[in-house]
């Protein structure tokens, strides 16, 4: 069987429904990222911003918050349910996929992607449409994952899925693909940006205990999530077991504490 893009896009979009303000309170958590990239997005007043990938919109609304009243700002993703979570005044919600935005050219003085260009089954084209609706001088901010090594925020619970579960029959694309910013660099100059810089920016989650951090992996693992849930509740409990296992080197003084790695991006079109 092979990778189909349409079917991973629907199993992603259900399961970020699916996860509703879940994800709004467990993304709340990782504000040192959102900063990062919003002082890489050199955000002004009376800005045009896209957010695309926006989830709940906590980067929209923090743009929108120095946009202003003279700016716009635009949060787009694929799952509707998500975005109804921005309830902000400022944020005009549209459902998209962000591989074909419905969007004229030229039209955003920034465009933001927080945590979702690794996600796209055609990263290709999603750089594509952000180089495409930024006006010519825009810029463009985002950020992914670092190597599979140094974000143990996710890979336990994707190393402990691994030991436990039998291989899928279909691989997803793996999360940490633009871990290497030479890669990343590589795609940002493959669509014509120009002024590329990346700069790594490390922060750190404390969890009480494994079932802490499991359902913390869950609220926020979209798809992944939802094909979990279906799974015989004696194998999800087993996971909740097992993944403390390669929490263990992770191990402080009441819990566990993970220190991970994100690539913080921006350029100029």
């Amino acid at each position: 069987m092979s990778f189909d893009p349409a079917q991973f896009k629907r199993l992603e979009r259900r399961g970020y429904n699916r996860l509703g303000r879940r994800y709004l309170e467990a993304a709340g958590r990782r504000a040192a990222l959102a900063d990062g990239l919003l002082a890489a997005a050199a955000l002004a007043p009376g800005q045009r911003v896209l957010d695309i990938a926006s989830g709940p919109g906590l980067l929209a609304v923090a743009a929108a918050a120095v946009a202003g009243a003279e700016g716009r700002v635009v949060a787009t993703d694929i799952a509707e349910a998500q975005l109804a979570c921005c309830t902000a005044p400022g944020v005009l919600r549209v459902a998209a996929d962000g591989e074909r935005l419905p969007l004229a050219d030229g039209t955003f003085d920034r465009v933001l992607c927080g945590l979702g260009l690794m996600f796209f089954p055609r990263p290709e084209a999603a750089l594509a449409e952000m180089h495409r609706v930024l006006r010519p001088g825009g810029r463009v901010a985002l950020s992914v994952w670092g190597p599979a090594a140094e974000v143990p925020l996710v890979a336990c619970a994707l190393d402990c899925i691994r030991r436990c579960l039998p291989p899928p029959a279909v691989e997803r694309p793996s999360i940490f693909r633009f871990g290497d910013p030479a890669l990343l660099a590589d795609r940002l100059a493959g669509v014509d940006f120009r002024d590329i810089a990346i700069n790594p920016l490390r922060f750190s989650l404390t969890f009480p205990d494994a079932p802490a951090y499991w359902q913390a992996f869950l609220d926020l693992a979209g798809g992944a999530a939802d094909s979990l849930s279906r799974l015989p509740a004696e194998t999800q409990e087993r996971l909740v077991r097992e993944v403390a296992t390669e929490l263990a080197p992770h191990a402080v003084s009441g819990g566990y504490r993970l220190v991970s790695t994100v690539q913080v991006a921006s350029a100029l079109r």
